[in-house]
């Protein structure tokens, strides 16, 4: 089978290449493809680089799109979308950035998670983090596509790792505030996450912008929250603390948002202990523990969880904080 189809490769790529006359042919022969109950692994290889080739000659083929549309089809609608791993590699090549505009045009779901699962996948026994730089050009179309198509789960999983790939800093271009949409949209839960340390990272500068810090969704925070306890190791070097963000929270009242918040900063930038948390941090948790007084005993427990799971000591400076919030409340008659 394998011989048969490279002899069919060669066959099509030397018709995209030639006359018009020569093209006739093509879609006979996808349309044969498509109807394909088994697909050889090697089919994907050959009708991405059909793609390529496709979109290189596009100037001089009179019908070129629908071909684009119906390789990609053939080569990733049939594949596992759960798995981002392929077997046979993929050559990625400057041609390939034409698919953008004509997959996200048509505004079909599965056309373009055919398109993310040609640019989310990592080949099989390479665990090298290598991610095709293709994917940058997603991201203007990504923010607001769920105001334009209706997820499938297969559209919707791609999206999840296209976002784990491309990380925060390739969506900040594009609109914080939209990419917080498109977040809270996907409803992310900890089963949907394959590499935890780059959501951990994500949610956290995400989290301190203005637009983050106001509009992403308070279960980002309890999930966030959950991510440090249970991985600790995961931000060895986390972004840089920005103070702003927890005087806002208090400012603005956002108690539950400071809640969570004021656990994660303890957690990821304990005072006293190489942090970058600075001055205020004490301050702004008492002013939390004075409006909710059962975040003293919700901190505790996190803190003796994260200890824990990180064998690291609570830092002295909670433990002080702990003990003046205890008091203040016995004054209180709380």
């Amino acid at each position: 089978m394998e011989p048969i189809l490279d002899q069919l490769s060669k066959a099509v790529l030397s018709s995209i290449n030639g006359t018009d006359t020569q093209r006739k042919f093509i879609p006979y022969v996808l349309d044969d493809l498509v109807k394909l109950e088994t697909r050889p692994r090697s089919l994907t290889r050959m009708t991405y680089e059909w793609c390529s080739t496709i979109c290189e000659n596009r100037e001089s083929f009179e019908d070129w799109e629908r071909p684009l549309l119906v390789c990609l089809e053939i080569g990733f609608r049939h594949l596992d979308f759960q798995s981002s791993y392929i077997e046979d590699p993929l050559t990625h090549t400057e041609h390939h950035r034409g698919l953008v505009d004509v997959v996200f045009k048509t505004q079909e779901s599965e056309v373009i998670a055919d398109l993310l699962h040609a640019w989310t996948a990592i080949y099989e026994y390479n665990y090298s983090g290598w991610v095709c730089g293709l994917l940058g050009f997603c991201p203007a179309h990504l923010v607001s596509l769920h105001n334009l198509v209706p997820f499938s789960p297969r559209l919707r999983r791609l999206i999840i790792r296209t976002i784990e790939l491309v990380g925060y800093k390739g969506f900040e271009g594009v609109g914080v505030e939209r990419f917080i949409e498109l977040l809270n949209h996907l409803h992310l839960t900890a089963e949907d996450m394959d590499i935890e340390s780059r959501w951990a990272g994500l949610f956290l500068e995400t989290f301190q912008t203005p637009e983050g810090a106001q509009r992403l969704s308070d279960r980002y925070l309890e999930l966030l929250v959950e991510l440090t306890i249970s991985y600790p190791w995961i931000r060895r070097r986390p972004p840089a603390y920005n103070p702003q963000i927890t005087a806002f929270l208090a400012e603005a009242q956002e108690w539950s948002k400071l809640e969570y918040w004021i656990g994660i900063v303890w957690m990821t930038w304990p005072p006293g202990t190489g942090g970058e948390t600075g001055e205020g941090l004490d301050d702004s948790t008492l002013l939390l523990f004075s409006q909710r007084p059962g975040a003293v005993q919700k901190l505790e427990q996190w803190m003796e969880r994260w200890s824990q799971r990180a064998c690291k000591d609570v830092p002295e400076s909670f433990k002080q904080v702990h003990k003046q919030a205890h008091e203040a409340a016995q004054r209180d008659g709380l």
